[in-house]
This record gives structure tokens, C-alpha cells and sequence, in this order.
């Protein structure tokens, strides 16, 4: 349960609150069997002041004003982690017939102008896919920048960090997953946290789906690109034979299951998905296999041996050629090897997005450098959002790259990156601190005293801290540390004391006005120890 003084909301006016049971979290929040085999109904009762909206993720709900009670019942039985509650300085209006958006007074124009029309027409583009959409309504609330992921698929309303809403192709991305979790987590669940894949990748798999029948294939394959190009990069940083690179992990005990979800439970999930869908020869055919795979087991949890024997039955001619013992693509193999995807997915149709991409790339990283040819190859202000952070994740691979193509790539670039969304800017800034790039400095501090979210701080923090910039990120943190988030002040700390013998502690009863009230923590947890970066290993939706 996090509490949010009015400092910690965009409006500033009224204290916010907010749940996020993912993935066993909601046993501090209600008593409950915390696992996601079990499921069932809930209702609640909640007393809020005036002026509070409360919501949950209920399929039906009342208030009694005259009490300030607020009354939820959710009719259709789900896992426990799926229980949510919000409650703030909350508005909403219609974006569809089934769909409203709920957000601050200030922020609620943005979402308005981002998303009308639009959730239906995914909604619909879903169902045409899966099925009926079984949970009534497909509300969506923005929350301020400390929740601590990018997006959450409770059922019938759908909680998104705010932050999201500059960068529209992510946001495009993100919600559509979450929608397609409406089958594929939500109605039909993983039956133990060691099979994450079952949701993440059928969800994943099911996005792209939906995003090739509204958006095309091209656009499709260009995402796909961008995230297989993470998944390799998180692979490099883990090791081939890394455990957690495994699509059954192994669960030791007191290990919290949040801390397993990676990269791997969402691509290579993806990856397998994918290649039974190419065993039907025809992805619609596979569309029509899901269809009775969410129809039979909806409102249940599953294992992995479910799915495959359903997979099975429905294609009994693929069951005699016996594909399931492939020489190298064995479904057992799939399932428990370390490494990189057995196979992975054709992204030729996508080739008019990201060769210009990979065209650049090489321009840029040939010696000797021609930056003349580089700086006219191509004008990014007419890139698509996922082919300018495919362009920049590929430099920051590359980094430290030579003083002179940095030197250029900022003068060709920087002022133009400037006024870009924040998951293009952080890179730019990320491929600035890698470099040690001095002349842009001054827009890594302005970025950080603007930003409030783990997923636009952490990354730059972690590398700064990792070069020669420590005593620069720890002035910023000095100024920006009391808007942020407490969970978030101390991560950066954690960050920040790292390989230092420990930090003293500011003494913050001295009386000067210059020194601000911060503790570095001497202690660095498990979870930042080690040079993996959080840009590289967390998940965003």
C-alpha cells in the first residue's frame, strides 16, 4: 500500500493512495491465499473524506454519499494479486462506450487526447482475436510518478504511470498489453509464479497480434526488434546459462517472485508462443486454437503442461508428427533451457523501419567516421518513436564511443532530441553520461530535477555512478531528494553507495541551511549489487 502526501501528486492538493499486489504483495494488504492458483470473488467497503474518488478493480461498485462509503463487488473469481485500490484527487471521462479514463484534474486533458477512441478500437481488434471480453469495462486511471512500474492489468481498470503519456508510442504499446492480459493472465492465470511465461508471453504474443491487425505488421516487427535487441543485451549482462533465463524457473524459497521477472519471461515467452503459432502454418488458425484454449480454462489457472497438451489436441495432425519432440525445438527444451530463444521470429516485414535504423547505426560507428554522410542520411525528427530508441540503445551498446563521433553525434543531434519524448531523452542522456560528455551535462541535471519515476531516474543514477560522475549525481540528489518517493530515495541511495567505504552520515542537526537532511546507507541490498544495469534488467509493463 503506497501512501502519497499531496507533494508526491502532480495537483499537489490532496493525499493519494494506491495497491499493487504483483506479484505477492497483497498479503500485507488483506489476509489471503497470495498465490495465483487460487481465485475467487471479493467484495469491499471503503470509507473515504470528501473530495476523495476511491476505485478498485471491481466489476460492479456504488456510493452512499452521505456516509462517504464507497461499495465493490468483483462477480468474476480472481487471483488475489489482481485485487487493487486507488483513491486520490481522481476525475474521469468517457473515451468509448465501455472505456473511461481517470486522472488528476491537470492531467486528464492529455489522457483524454491520447486515448479516445482508441481502447475500443483495441478492445474490438482483441475480440475479433479471442473472444468476448468478459469483465464489462475496460477503465484506465493514470497514477502519479512513484508508482513503481509502467503499467498493471487489473481487471476492469487498468493502472498506468502518468509519466507514459508524453511518449505516445509507448504508451500505444503498453496498454495494449495490458488489454490483452484481460484473456491471458487475468482470465486464464499461471498457476504458480514459476511459470510467469504463460501470462507475460501469451500476453506479449496476443499484443502484437492486435497491434499487426491495427497498426500493421511493420510497426509490429520494429517493436519487436526493439525488444529483442533488450533481451539480447539483458542476456549478455546475465550469462547464456543464467537460471533465470529459463521459461520454468525455479522458485527457492523466501525469494520473492517479482525479482525473477525479466526480460525472458516476456520475449523468449514470446519467441515460444510464437513458434507454435508458425507450427499452424497460418497465425489465425493459432488465433482460433486460443480462442477455445480461453473458453475452456477461463476463470481457472493453468501449467505449462495445460497449454501444451490443449496445443495438442486441437492440432492432432501436429500431434503425429510428434513436434513436440523436434530434434533442438523440443517443447521440454523450450521450457527449461538456459539461453537465448531456441528460434525467433521473422521481422523482415518491418525491414522499411529498422533498416534506416541499422543504415545509420553503421554510418555512425565506421571508421574513419564521415559525419558528413551520417548527419544527412536521416532526419529523425520524421522517425517513429521505437526506431530512434532502437538507434540510440544500439550507441549506448557501443559505448564509450570515440571523443570525435560524440562530439558530432551532439551537434548533429542533441538540440533536436531536446524537445523528443523522455524514453528518447533518457537515452540521449544515458549515451551523454556513458561518454563522460561534458558540454551536455547541464541537460542530464535539468532531466533529474524534473523527473519523479524510477524509470527515468534509476537508469541515469546507475550511470553516473558507475563513471566518474558520482559527486555529480550525488549534488542532484541532494537538490531533487525531497520529491521523491521514499522507496525511490532509497534506491538511489543504495545506488549512490556503492564501492564507497561507508558514507558518513550528514549530520542533520548542525543547523546549516546548505546541507541538506540525507543518510547514504552504509548496507548495499542484493538487488543493486553487481554491475547489471536497471535500464537493462527491469521490465516495464
Amino acid at each position: 500500500i503506497w501512501w502519497l502526501d499531496p507533494e508526491l501528486t502532480y495537483g499537489n492538493a490532496k493525499p493519494f493512495v494506491f495497491t499493487q499486489g504483483h506479484s505477492v504483495c497483497n498479503r500485507s494488504f488483506f489476509p489471503c491465499f497470495d498465490t495465483p492458483a487460487v481465485k475467487c470473488t471479493y467484495s469491499a467497503t471503503v470509507k473515504a473524506p470528501a473530495g476523495i474518488q476511491v476505485l478498485m478493480s471491481a466489476t460492479q461498485s456504488t456510493y452512499l454519499e452521505d456516509e462517504g462509503v464507497y461499495q465493490f463487488y468483483m462477480e468474476y473469481p480472481v487471483p488475489a494479486y489482481l485485487v487493487a485500490l486507488v483513491a486520490g484527487d481522481l476525475i474521469h471521462a468517457d473515451i468509448g462506450p465501455r472505456s473511461r479514463v481517470w486522472a488528476e484534474p491537470c492531467l486528464l486533458p492529455t489522457a483524454i487526447s491520447k486515448l479516445s477512441g482508441m481502447v475500443e478500437r483495441w478492445l474490438s481488434a482483441a475480440e475479433s482475436l479471442y473472444g468476448p471480453y468478459i469483465w464489462g469495462r475496460y477503465d484506465i486511471v493514470f497514477l502519479p510518478p512513484s508508482f513503481p512500474i509502467v503499467a498493471m492489468e487489473n481487471p476492469c481498470l487498468t493502472f498506468i504511470i502518468s509519466s507514459i503519456l508524453e511518449s505516445d508510442e509507448f504508451l500505444i504499446i503498453d496498454v495494449i498489453h495490458e488489454v490483452a492480459h484481460s484473456w491471458f493472465g487475468n482470465a486464464v492465470t499461471n498457476a504458480t509464479w514459476e511459470e510467469m511465461w504463460l501470462s507475460e508471453g501469451l500476453a506479449t504474443y496476443a499484443q502484437r497480434r492486435i497491434t499487426t491487425e491495427t497498426y500493421g505488421a511493420a510497426f509490429t516487427c520494429l517493436e519487436t526488434a526493439f525488444r529483442l535487441d533488450a533481451l539480447h543485451r539483458q542476456m549478455k549482462l546475465l550469462g547464456e546459462d543464467n537460471p533465470v533465463s529459463k521459461l520454468q524457473v525455479k522458485l527457492e524459497p523466501g525469494v520473492n517472485p517479482s525479482n525473477l521477472m525479466n526480460l525472458f519471461t516476456y520475449e523468449k515467452g514470446y519467441c515460444f508462443v510464437y513458434y507454435l503459432s508458425q507450427l499452424c502454418g497460418d497465425p489465425r488458425h493459432f488465433d482460433s486454437f486460443l480462442r477455445a484454449y480461453i473458453e475452456k480454462y477461463k476463470f481457472t489457472s493453468v501449467v505449462a503442461q495445460d497449454l501444451l497438451d490443449s496445443f495438442l489436441n486441437f492440432f492432432p495432425e501436429l500431434k503425429e508428427q510428434c513436434v513436440e519432440s523436434k530434434a533442438g525445438l523440443e517443447f521440454e527444451r523450450w521450457l527449461n533451457a538456459t539461453g537465448p530463444p531456441l528460434a525467433e521470429p521473422d521481422l523482415s516485414q518491418g525491414s522499411s523501419l529498422t533498416r534506416p535504423v541499422e543504415t545509420l547505426f553503421k554510418l555512425w560507428t565506421t571508421e574513419p567516421l564521415d559525419s558528413a554522410a551520417a548527419a544527412s542520411s536521416a532526419d529523425l525528427t520524421k522517425w517513429r518513436t521505437f526506431q530512434t530508441v532502437l538507434f540510440l540503445d544500439r550507441l549506448l551498446d557501443g559505448s564509450p564511443l570515440p571523443h570525435e563521433v560524440i562530439k558530432k553525434l551532439s551537434e548533429c543531434y542533441s538540440s533536436q532530441l531536446d524537445s523528443m519524448n523522455a524514453e528518447i531523452r533518457i537515452r540521449w542522456l544515458q549515451i551523454v553520461v556513458r561518454n563522460d560528455y561534458y558540454p551536455d551535462l547541464y541537460k542530464v541535471r535539468r532531466f533529474l530535477e524534473n523527473q519523479m519515476s524510477r524509470m527515468y531516474t534509476i537508469p541515469l543514477y546507475e550511470d553516473l555512478c558507475t563513471g566518474t560522475l558520482k559527486s555529480f549525481a550525488l549534488e542532484i540528489f541532494y537538490q531533487t531528494q525531497n520529491q521523491l518517493h521514499p522507496n525511490l530515495r532509497k534506491t538511489i541511495q543504495q545506488i549512490l553507495s556503492q564501492g564507497l567505504n561507508p558514507l558518513p552520515a550528514i549530520d542533520t542537526t548542525a543547523g546549516t541551511t546548505d546541507t541538506p537532511a540525507m543518510v547514504l546507507e552504509d548496507k548495499v541490498s542484493e538487488a543493486t549489487n553487481g554491475a547489471i544495469s536497471l535500464r537493462d534488467v527491469n521490465v516495464s509493463a
